[in-house]
């Protein structure tokens, strides 16, 4: 038996070496709206992959009677719709746990950037400005409590590191979980802790969880950090209480609008580091999503045990 398979991103290297070296698999592409049109309709297709932009959302599945997966070359699914998928007896499949080391990293290197005002220190002598090291503002994180929202995968590893490096951990998140870190009320958190740091999904019940009476509640020299997803934030909130200076700053890898409009007050102020979306994007994470979920796609196709762990419909929209 044969399968079809259509990319509407593309993946890594090593991963589209297993689609064409698998003699049952035959990939199409549906890169635009013109591709994607015509791959529909001259084929049946039984998988889709995508990464996360691609969206496979009512519209395109009611196209498509024969499909049977739809995978995501990566952890968060809100670019699919799970829930009408799994009306339809789709599987939904990602690589759970695939990014959390390179997140975690990627969590406390901006908290490190952000905390220790290192982006403009280096700047700084870049410009030949070093006379101006008295001038320097920044601290140290050892000592500082961390507030963490959302402990799963990323969250646990982003408070093992910040724990050894001197940080007490507390947490909120959907449940208590097996941790040496105090679990605490979302309010209790976002008052206590000197940063925050976002390690959720993003579902109806968490788009823009952090607004605008969440900022008010906590330190103005809080910092916040957000790896998860953009829209997690409410960003005109959080762009106010950075004007007026009731938050100490904001870093993060994801925006609500990706990419941000170029007059997007945000990534202009001077408290706010952005890196665009690039957790993930690591050659060795990069390569393992991808090659994670294209092995699981091709085992299930073909009525196999998946080869790696990886996450099905409505469970997948646990904390990452």
């Amino acid at each position: 038996m044969s399968y079809i398979i259509l990319l509407l991103e593309t993946v890594a290297d090593e991963a589209m070496h297993i689609l064409t070296q698998a003699s049952d698999i035959t990939v199409i592409t549906g890169f635009d709206k013109n591709a994607l049109q015509q791959a529909i309709q001259n084929n049946k297709i039984d998988a889709i992959i995508t990464r996360g932009k691609g969206q496979v959302r009512s519209e395109l599945i009611d196209q498509l009677p024969d499909l049977k997966i739809i995978a995501r070359c990566g952890v968060g699914l809100d670019n699919i719709d799970v829930t009408e998928a799994t009306k339809r007896g789709v599987k939904v499949v990602n690589a759970p746990n695939s990014n959390a080391n390179t997140i975690a990293e990627h969590t406390i290197a901006l908290l490190l950037i952000l905390q220790r005002n290192l982006y403009q220190s280096i700047r700084m002598v870049k410009e030949d400005r070093w006379q101006e090291r008295g001038n320097y503002k920044g601290d140290e994180i050892y000592g500082k409590t961390l507030g963490i929202l959302g402990m799963g995968n990323i969250g646990k590893k982003v408070a093992r590191i910040a724990n050894a490096m001197g940080m007490k951990v507390i947490y909120w998140s959907a449940q208590k979980e097996d941790v040496p870190y105090s679990f605490e009320s979302f309010e209790s958190v976002l008052k206590t802790a000197d940063c925050i740091s976002l390690h959720l999904p993003l579902t109806p019940k968490t788009d823009h969880l952090i607004n605008k009476e969440a900022l008010r509640l906590m330190k103005p020299t809080a910092l916040i950090i957000n790896t998860a997803r953009g829209r997690i934030i409410d960003q005109e909130a959080l762009n106010s209480a950075l004007k007026e200076n009731k938050i100490g700053g904001f870093a993060a890898d994801v925006l609500a609008t990706e990419p941000p409009d170029l007059d997007d007050a945000i990534t202009k102020h001077k408290n706010t580091y952005i890196t665009p979306h690039i957790g993930s994007l690591t050659s060795t994470t990069y390569t393992q999503m991808c090659t994670m979920t294209i092995e699981n796609t091709i085992a299930i196709l073909r009525n196999e045990e998946p080869i790696k762990n990886c996450i099905f419909n409505q469970l997948a929209l646990r904390d990452s």
